[in-house]
């Protein structure tokens, strides 16, 4: 199961007098990552390297830091920690000391990983949106039947002739036995379909 971050996190340490500063945020979307680094980055800071990774998408910058020694080890932390849908900009004012490329890949990696290792996190979820027909004594046995299915929302949509249309928005891997269930409540009366996305 993967993770993303409920909320902002921020972390800082000093390496041989060059100060590091991580920030990490949720990001649903390559849009919001860039937001979330364009927030997170110091305008007086030598480099402001990030990270994001969002799915099959992910992007990193060394940001004027030696190729492969600043963004790619801020990924390699988002994904040694099984965290999707993260964006992480790593600050660094330089102190004078040289830190090396293997200093650099572990203070940038390092910065990040102690970063995200104390931020607050949640599963991700995959909802599936199911389309509902069904009378309306069906309806009111439907919604009292919802404790085995955590996390789902219904919402009336509109009426039929017969009856009710809902929206249903649960968990992915409950979509096959809530199918089943309504499918029993209503002795195989309702229709059920995936929902078009709205929007």
């Amino acid at each position: 199961m993967m993770f993303t971050l409920t909320r902002t996190e921020r972390f800082e340490q000093e390496i041989k007098k060059s100060r590091f500063l991580a920030h990490a945020a949720p990001a649903g979307s390559e849009e919001e990552a860039r937001r979330v680094i364009a927030a997170g980055s110091s305008p007086d800071a030598g480099h402001n390297c990030w990270a994001f990774r969002i799915g099959d998408i992910y992007r990193f910058s060394d940001d004027g830091e030696p190729g492969g020694t600043a963004g790619r080890p801020i990924l390699q932390a988002i994904e040694g920690q099984g965290l999707d849908r993260v964006a992480v900009v790593v600050s660094r004012w330089f102190g004078g000391i040289l830190l090396g490329a293997g200093g650099l890949v572990r203070a940038y990696g390092g910065t990040a990983a102690s970063c995200l290792k104390a931020a607050e996190r949640e599963p991700i979820v995959d909802y599936a949106a199911l389309s509902v027909a069904c009378a309306f004594a069906d309806e009111a046995r439907i919604r009292s039947s919802l404790g085995p299915f955590p996390g789902t929302q219904v919402e009336t949509t509109g009426f039929t002739a017969d009856g009710v249309q809902l929206r249903v928005t649960l968990p992915r891997d409950l979509a096959e036995d809530f199918t089943r269930m309504v499918t029993d409540l209503s002795r195989g009366q309702a229709a059920i379909g995936p929902a078009g996305d709205r929007g």
